[in-house]
């Protein structure tokens, strides 16, 4: 489908981090980044601004806070813009350079709807130093309609720019897509509405093209689908899709094969039982990931029955 006024944000260092703790190689990074800017995408977010009095150095890698030394080593001014996530209550406020300083140009806050009032005083920091701010919204499968209602209202009075429409636990089907997105877009006049999708039940590229078709703009993938547990909306899959002349998917193909089928042997996201029950079920993948880790043999009828005991008697 083509529509020009479609933005495509790639997340992979960043979601893609939560499967090894942000522990990528400077040159991997780098190459990620100038494959991704040759491949024409809008943006590219490589990783997360968190507080580092509240996270080791010493345990997360580099792109867990996104310091502007790392940053510059790895990203270049080009016409991809640099985005950058921070956690509402994780984020030291003056960590956050003006962005006349910054090679950074959108930071995305990360919030749920029962803090959107946090999420705004942010957004808010955030703007006056001169950045374009998007707030996604998280886990909203597990919200009620008034929550959420509240959350966009608030949102359509600041001047930020986009806010998302997140599935966290990969369980929304299509027809929940369909409502979500003309709720947020009827909400947020004036504003461009974005999604992100996991494939716990191997639904986000498909609920992607639903959002698209409803007239999402901003639409967020991964090269492979690289992302937590089950992972995003490949990225590949989504340049086929659009048909857009400004996308060139030669460079993502040579990524796919440089890094990172070796790392999906390695890391584990994508398909796998329990991240899809977890998704049938509307549960955080932490759980799964938890039990794979723990033991990669165990039943998955165990797993399944850890969550309604009474379901494993026959």
């Amino acid at each position: 489908m083509y529509r020009p006024e479609i933005k495509v944000l790639d997340c992979t260092i960043r979601d893609g981090g939560l499967m090894n703790d942000w522990h990528f190689s400077k040159e991997m990074v780098r190459d990620v980044f100038d494959g991704l800017a040759k491949a024409g995408v809008d943006y590219i977010e490589l990783g997360y601004k968190a507080d580092k009095k509240q996270y080791s150095t010493a345990e997360f890698g580099p792109w867990r806070f996104c310091d502007e030394a790392d940053l510059r080593e790895v990203a270049y001014e080009c016409p991809s813009k640099i985005s950058v996530m921070c956690d509402v209550g994780r984020t030291d406020y003056d960590s956050i350079l003006p962005a006349s300083e910054s090679i950074v140009k959108m930071y995305r806050v990360a919030t749920y709807a029962k803090e959107i009032d946090k999420a705004i005083h942010l957004g808010n920091h955030i703007k006056a130093l001169g950045y374009e701010v998007c707030v996604n919204i998280m886990a909203i499968s597990h919200c009620l309609d008034p929550e959420i209602d509240e959350a966009l209202d608030q949102l359509a009075q600041t001047n930020f720019e986009v806010v998302y429409l997140v599935d966290s636990f990969g369980y929304l089907y299509s027809e929940q897509v369909h409502y979500f997105a003309e709720k947020y877009l009827s909400r947020l006049k004036g504003k461009e509405v974005g999604i992100h999708m996991h494939n716990n039940q191997q639904l986000a590229f498909a609920n992607t093209i639903e959002g698209i078709i409803k007239g999402i703009n901003y639409l967020d993938a991964t090269v492979f689908g690289m992302g937590r547990a089950a992972g995003n909306c490949p990225l590949e899959l989504l340049m086929g899709f659009l048909r857009n002349p400004k996308f060139n998917i030669r460079p993502v193909l040579d990524l796919i094969q440089k890094y990172f089928i070796d790392m999906m042997a390695e890391l584990r996201w994508g398909y796998e039982i329990p991240y899809a029950l977890t998704g049938v079920l509307n549960k955080h993948p932490r759980a799964a990931m938890e039990f794979m880790k723990r033991n990669p043999d165990a039943s998955f009828s165990e797993f399944f029955d850890s969550f309604d005991p009474a379901a494993g008697s026959d």
